[in-house]
């Protein structure tokens, strides 16, 4: 398509029936529009293929309309975890709609630093998202420094001046405990995340309160690393032990799936001799045998929201935290009463 061919913000202002200046506003996702009246115009520009000219914008206002995220982790396992696509699927739902790009960054742990100094010193980004908060995360300091504007996934630990996307992992956790104990479970362990993650030592706190509220003895905790590879080794390390538990508590799906494999390594029954809890409820976990019982989270929500966040930061200069739905427990056949 030339040039001349494509659509111009007047042809989505025809479309829509209303000015330019409306248009204008809609596209860069500026108050003064009514919602019914947004999402017209969004249509009508999807209808005709119109995209912003990224470059005229840029000289304009300075601005690379672009947005980054670098992830510390080995990219075999960011392929493998349900999250994260999801995650990316709502930043690029919301980006799209706005114009925006994102840049995206899969780096070693050690170079998490450097990959915020590239994107920050070369102007390739406007702002970033934090995702996977650390305990006294250093990159919020980080972001001050380089006079990056940044979302969080999560509200850190630590002070914090930028705005977060609320996501509370604590009653996913209290739920699947308060469950299993209803039950008639008292031998309950947890398969962790990694402790210097922010929501791998929120969720292990909140398994130990949960556990304490309900009147049982303290359970035992195995570090792992989200994988589905660290998720049977933590379940071999628990099954193997003299007072195995009868029920374990997964920080995500990933590794409960696997500890599914395990359990039937060892000749156990799900749920009959062993019951088996996860978190994220990803697309998978209704499809496995049996059915994982899980707590239901909406990644895509939260990429959705971090990125509408971040943007009106950039364009505004403030921005407020965002609540989300905290998770559901989806109970299904992978839990039952214990053995007698």
């Amino acid at each position: 398509m030339s040039r001349q061919d494509r659509p111009t913000i007047r042809d989505v202002a025809r479309a829509a029936g209303v000015s330019k200046g409306t248009v204008s506003f809609a596209l860069n996702g500026r108050p003064g529009v009514a919602k019914e009246t947004r999402a017209r115009i969004l249509a009508a520009a999807r209808e005709l293929g119109w995209t912003p000219s990224t470059k005229a914008r840029a000289l304009s206002v300075s601005r690379s309309f672009a947005v980054g995220l670098v992830l510390a982790r080995e990219p075999e396992l960011l392929g493998a975890d349900p999250f994260f696509p999801a995650f990316i699927a709502g930043v690029e739902r919301t980006l799209s709609d706005r114009g925006q790009a994102l840049v995206l960054q899969v780096v070693p742990e050690a170079e998490e630093e450097a990959g915020y100094r590239r994107l920050a010193d070369a102007g390739r980004v406007d702002g970033v998202f934090l995702l996977d908060l650390r305990v006294v995360d250093p990159r919020i300091e980080l972001m001050d420094r380089l006079g990056l504007p940044a979302v969080s996934i999560a509200r850190p630990d630590v002070p914090s001046g930028f705005p977060a996307v609320l996501v509370e992992d604590r009653p996913g956790i209290t739920a699947a405990v308060r469950h299993l104990a209803e039950l008639g479970h008292r031998r309950i362990a947890h398969v962790a995340g990694p402790a210097h993650f922010l929501h791998g030592s929120r969720r292990a706190q909140a398994f130990a309160q949960a556990l304490a509220e309900a009147g049982l003895p303290a359970g035992p905790v195995v570090e792992a690393d989200f994988s589905a590879a660290g998720g049977a080794a933590a379940t071999r390390t628990l099954l193997a032990a003299g007072d195995r538990p009868t029920a374990i508590v997964y920080a995500n799906d990933l590794m409960a799936i696997a500890g599914l494999a395990v359990a039937h390594e060892y000749g156990l029954a799900v749920p009959a001799q062993l019951s088996v809890t996860g978190f994220d409820d990803t697309e998978l976990a209704g499809y496995v045998s049996p059915a994982l019982t899980s707590v239901r989270t909406d990644p895509y929500l939260w990429g959705r929201e971090a990125a509408q966040v971040l943007l009106d930061l950039i364009e505004s200069g403030r921005a407020g935290d965002v609540p989300v739905p905290a998770g559901q427990l989806m109970i299904r056949a992978s839990t039952a009463p214990p053995p007698p």
